[in-house]
């Protein structure tokens, strides 16, 4: 009688498991943790796009999230993360790179998604060769990469006779190192010279961007966290310069920059959204889900800048703002 009891409650136990690990039921909420890096206008869409995907897919009342800034700091970032463990949340949207090694660090059971993130297999220290596409692990999401390539042959068509690029970045974001190199490829095969200039932080922004225009005819920032949360210094030195700058992404070139190829991270974050559904609604294996790259990129043009500075647009550039 005993063992029919402990058979019996086994088989109980066993199946409340194999419920938590199937499809969601009607009755079902969720607490998503979101670590954002810092406050800027292309990672804020990206959080929008998030939120705004799954109140779609689960329903206003059946989601919280609880959204946490890290203000550009990694133990801030690892602190939150962290936390969002200790709560138990049900996933964790890591936006840029930063909040993904920290949530990746904190935790190997909750699904982690990112966005605004370039490349997952530098950000997660997966050799190259060995990368796959999916994680493997409790990791997944989008990236904000655009086609390098077009970025290199933009500088070229709209400053075909420029001598020296400057290459511009932080060094504390792998990405962006990520990003210089392949940029550094595509100008070595077109036989274009460049110059490498990183920073540390935001504190040395002032005198690496003062030395650069002096250098340089035209300036590249790519995606990268540390510079778009400083563009209004960047701009007070670029432009009395009279140097131009092409951006990876709008929101650093509506304040600084002259031209961009640019991704809707709206629209990213809202495809996180929708891997987010996937999961926590049909249950499925975020290890096997592959990165996620937006679906267009755009040609736009700072027009302010571009006339102050005397740079003329092809017609197939769209105006940032029209």
């Amino acid at each position: 009688m005993k063992k029919k009891i402990v058979s019996l409650m086994l088989a109980a136990v066993m199946s409340i498991g194999l419920t938590g690990c199937g499809e969601a039921t009607a009755d079902d909420t969720y607490k998503i943790g979101v670590c954002q890096i810092v406050e800027h206008p292309a990672l804020d869409a990206a959080t929008q796009g998030f939120e705004d995907a799954l109140k779609e897919k689960l329903g206003e009342d059946k989601v919280t999230f609880d959204v946490q800034n890290a203000q550009g700091e990694q133990p801030t970032a690892a602190t939150i993360c962290n936390g969002f463990v200790s709560a138990n949340v049900d996933l964790i949207l890591a936006n840029a790179t930063t909040p993904l090694q920290c949530a990746a660090a904190a935790t190997t059971t909750i699904p982690v998604l990112g966005t605004s993130v370039t490349d997952y297999a530098t950000a997660l220290e997966v050799p190259v060769e060995e990368w796959t596409g999916a994680s493997g692990r409790n990791v997944s999401g989008t990236s904000d990469l655009a086609p390098i390539d077009e970025q290199e042959n933009m500088i070229l068509e709209l400053f075909p006779d420029v001598n020296t690029v400057g290459l511009m970045y932080c060094s504390a974001e792998a990405n962006s190192k990520y990003q210089i190199q392949l940029i550094e490829a595509e100008l070595d095969a077109d036989g274009i010279a460049y110059k490498e200039y990183a920073v540390a932080d935001s504190n040395e922004i002032q005198s690496v961007f003062s030395t650069a225009v002096t250098e340089c005819e035209v300036l590249y920032i790519p995606t990268d966290n540390t510079l778009a949360n400083s563009t209004e210094t960047i701009r007070n030195i670029v432009v009395p310069a009279g140097i131009p700058v092409v951006a990876g992404e709008e929101g650093i070139c509506s304040v600084c920059g002259v031209a961009t190829l640019s991704i809707s991270y709206y629209d990213l974050g809202y495809a996180t959204g929708l891997m987010a559904a996937e999961i926590l609604l049909d249950g499925k294996d975020i290890s096997t889900m592959e990165i996620q790259y937006a679906p267009s990129v755009t040609k736009e043009y700072n027009a302010e800048l571009c006339e102050t500075l005397g740079v003329t647009v092809p017609s197939d550039y769209i105006a940032i703002g029209e």
